[in-house]
């Protein structure tokens, strides 16, 4: 992967390392060199969605990627996160020894440019606006720990009262609801075959039959792989469908499918057991290492196709702070909490 070599200044130091982008990149080539489908695990949204745990705001856009991901580079079954600033100022601090995930915060920049009236003709000011991202550290709950025994405990009680606010439901109501989702998606399925796939000139999926599968929610989960892939049609992202196993336009559809995949998996509460793609890692990891820019399409592009078959939910703002969010209510990565 491409780093930058120009100096940073942070305060009286100049800082020749890598960029935060350039990390969050570092961060995911990482966790796919351990060599397995990293985010192959069962339903772990017993403890809610990936949310702030003193706000229990929820992350949105492409975070919940990046927080699943950096959970499972840490074995994190918590889905609450905290900033530095944030821990601090309750008396908390992470233990020593560990690493924070990143995720995006969108940031709206403004400037008057002077243009000129397409009407008129007349000299005008002209305000442009535009959307950055800011790679933002957070900790997950389970790596902080209390300055003081009062702060310890503080910080249990919160944490159980926000696992406490989880309404749970069973596994068999999760995937009915899951597979109703699923079954409303416009493109039809045609089940018996023998591999799962998604052909763009029939724009039609093919699956097995659900007993194939080892489970039901394996069952449920590939078909959103696939569905996923679905979204990649001329007529919809469009996505570029073509390329051979081994090819980067391959990999890089397989790759959008899977993260897009998984970001559906948890709006379904479902686990994400796809079948082992351990074949596309290196592939991926080529990707990946291309830089910051093609990660961000690429979640980008992962986040618009989970949204075609299951859209988020309307977020709800809290503060001022999220003003600039839902003014930027069709940013690529998301809003912060």
């Amino acid at each position: 992967m491409t780093t930058t070599t120009k100096s940073r200044t942070r305060g009286k130091k100049t800082y020749d390392g890598p960029t935060p982008e350039e990390k969050l990149c570092a961060d995911l080539v990482a966790l796919l060199e351990q060599g397995t489908a990293p985010w192959r695990r069962p339903f772990q949204g017993q403890a809610g969605r990936h949310r702030n745990l003193l706000t229990s705001a929820e992350y949105r856009g492409g975070n919940p990627l990046l927080l699943e991901l950096g959970g499972l580079m840490r074995g994190h079954g918590l889905p609450l996160w905290l900033g530095g600033a944030q821990a601090k100022a309750e008396g908390w601090h992470p233990r020593k020894g560990c690493t924070a995930a990143r995720i995006l915060r969108p940031q709206l920049n403004k400037r008057e440019e002077e243009g000129t009236n397409p009407d008129t003709g007349n000299p005008e000011t002209v305000l442009k606006a535009w959307t950055s991202y800011k790679v933002v550290p957070v900790f997950n709950a389970a790596d902080l720990v209390g300055a003081t025994e009062e702060h310890a405990a503080t910080l249990a009680e919160r944490i159980a009262a926000a696992i406490g606010q989880t309404e749970l439901k069973e596994p068999a109501a999760r995937l009915e609801a899951a597979e109703t989702v699923l079954e409303a998606w416009e493109v039809p399925t045609t089940f018996g075959g023998v591999q799962p796939c998604y052909v763009p000139g029939l724009d039609r999926i093919s699956m097995p039959i659900p007993e194939a599968f080892e489970s039901r929610e394996a069952f449920a989960s590939t078909w959103a792989h696939e569905q996923i892939h679905s979204t990649g049609h001329k007529d919809r992202l469009a996505r570029p469908m073509g390329g051979t196993f081994g090819s980067k336009s391959y990999a890089r559809e397989e790759l959008v499918a899977e993260l897009g995949a998984l970001l559906l998996c948890q709006r379904l509460e479902i686990g994400s057991e796809f079948q082992n793609h351990a074949a596309y890692l290196a592939n991926w990891i080529e990707v990946l290492k291309e830089g910051p820019r093609t990660l961000f399409k690429v979640l980008s592009e992962a986040r618009q196709a989970a949204d075609l078959i299951a859209p988020e939910a309307p977020a709800v703002a809290h503060g001022e702070r999220l003003a600039a969010a839902v003014l930027l209510g069709s940013c690529i990565v998301g809003e912060w909490a």
